[in-house]
Formats: C-alpha cells, structure tokens, sequence
C-alpha cells in the first residue's frame, strides 16, 4: 500500500508521498474509489483528465484499479491549435494510448485541434461538459503555476467561458521542450483551446498530480503566494474537494512544512 503524509493548506488536502511512482499509486486509488463511490449513487460518472509527463504514473496505476469503465465518460482539458493531423503531440493522442484506448470507456469526448472554426469547437466541447456535468477533474500544475493552458496571463478564476482558444505564454510552451514532447521552442504551437479554470473546478472531486523538481518552485508558489491569477494554481487551496499528490522532490522547497509532517 502506498504510504503519504498530509496536511491541509487553507481548504487544500495535500499528500506528500516518497517518488512520483506513490504519487501515481495513491492517487490512483483516491480515484477509482471515489469513481466506483459515486456510481453507487448515479448511472454514468464523467471524467477529465490532464495529458502531460506528470500524469504517467497515475494514469498507468488507474488502469490496474477495479473501475467499472463501461459508465465512465472521459474528457480532456485541452490540445494544441493547429498542429498536423495524426502529430504525436496531441494531447488526445497521448491520453489515447495511455488511458483511453486501453479501457473500456462509455465515450471518450475528444476536443479537435484542427477545427475549420475553433470558436465554433469551443461551444461544440462547452455544450458537452454541459450535457455531462463533471464530476471529476484529473489534473496537473504547469511550470509556471498554470491549470490546462490556462497561463498567468489568460487566467480568469471568473471566466464566463467553458472552453477558449489562448495564446501560450513562453515558459508554458518552454516546458513542453523540457519534457522532450518537442526538439525547440520554435516547434511548440502558440495557441490552444483550454477548459477555462470554472469549468475545471466544476467537479465534485478534484486530485491534482504534481511530481518531480521541475514542479518545486510551481509547488511553492501555488502553498504560499496570495491567491490571484499571477499564480493560477493558488485557486485550488480554496477547494476543500481537491487534493494535492506531490513527492519529495516537487515539495523541496516546502521542507518546513515536509520535515513537520514527517516528523
């Protein structure tokens, strides 16, 4: 069984496990247990999920979990604009080979990257987290304290919007360099459609996935800054439904608080 610590930052849960291999592992758990509880009580469960390096151990310890995946409908929180059809860097790709083809979902809602009209795609995927209202959100934190593509600049914790197109500021689409998904800055597309920071925070359950030392700094940022769209990822400690999974290494600089909860 995977072993954590926590402590509770503002109405933030946060799990500190040993390696990024226990983040995947206990999050894993919270998130089949939560599934199967609520289809207890309803038909269908509805499901997003985040496609990034950060998800990896979660997403292939959810598949070894008992989920009864025949009433679980999945959506992703977002893709690139305007990239080559088939390119393996779509998001939906990635979470296609991860996740959704190895499990046998009820529907897997695939946001376009390649729309004709992408405003007209943004209502198209709103209208479908609208007719299946989310009951979780699986996800991570960016480099730059960014939920989905919502970047410090396009951030709105008010945001009237579902689903919208944004521009990715440089440390965002810098990171997709770091983690090897693209050879240089240059090949990273500029823009995205994004589910917008409501539609996100919309569920019932939110358990959010942060392992590694490139997330150290995103991490302290997100527990200890005031909470405003400078720093996205500070909304979640205004969620008691959420939980933070972190390791030792993306918690470094947090020791104070990793050293008492330890202890």
């Amino acid at each position: 069984m995977s072993i954590s610590k926590e402590y509770v930052a503002d109405q933030l849960t946060v799990k500190i496990c040993r390696n990024r291999q226990e983040v995947g592992e206990t999050a894993a758990d919270a998130v089949a247990a939560k599934i199967m509880a609520l289809l207890e009580t309803q038909e269908v469960v509805n499901v997003i999920f985040a496609a990034a390096a950060s998800q990896n151990e979660f997403l292939a310890a959810l598949l070894t979990r008992t989920v009864d995946w025949s009433r679980v409908n999945a959506f992703h929180m977002d893709e690139y604009l305007g990239l080559p059809v088939g390119a393996p860097q779509h998001f939906g790709a990635f979470l296609k080979e991860r996740l959704f083809a190895r499990a046998p979902f009820r529907e897997v809602f695939y946001l376009n990257g390649n729309p004709s009209l992408p405003e007209e795609e943004c209502r198209r995927y709103a209208g479908l987290l609208q007719a299946y209202p989310t009951d979780i959100t699986c996800m991570g934190i960016g480099e730059n304290t960014h939920l989905a593509f919502n970047d410090p600049h396009m951030a709105d914790f008010h945001d009237p919007y579902l689903v919208k197109v944004v521009d990715l500021d440089v440390p965002c689409r810098q990171q997709q360099v770091n983690e090897g998904c693209f050879a240089t800055l240059e090949e990273v597309p500029v823009d995205a459609f994004t589910l917008t920071i409501p539609a996100l925070l919309k569920a019932q359950a939110i358990y959010c996935m942060v392992p590694g030392k490139s997330k150290a700094a995103a991490v302290y940022h997100t527990l200890t800054e005031p909470v405003s769209e400078t720093y996205p990822s500070t909304i979640l400690r205004t969620l008691p439904q959420a939980v933070l999974f972190l390791d030792h290494d993306s918690a470094e600089r947090i020791a104070d608080i990793r050293e008492g909860v330890f202890r």
